[in-house]
């Protein structure tokens, strides 16, 4: 059950990773580095915690 779960949240983060590094290559506010840590950690954590809450309200 948790293997669904991290990879569409690990989907979900590579996402967000990548259209990070496309909107820095428009307006280079931080380095690049960063930005992709960042985008990714909040796409991952954010697919986590939406994954987990709609889990628990199908089991009601």
């Amino acid at each position: 059950m948790i293997r669904p779960i991290l990879l569409s949240a690990f989907l979900t983060g590579a996402f967000c990773a990548g259209f990070a590094v496309l909107i820095d290559l428009a307006t280079d506010m931080l380095e690049r580095q960063q930005l992709i840590v960042v985008s990714f950690s909040s796409g991952f954590l954010g697919s986590m915690f939406a994954q987990t809450v709609l889990s628990r309200w199908k089991k009601k």
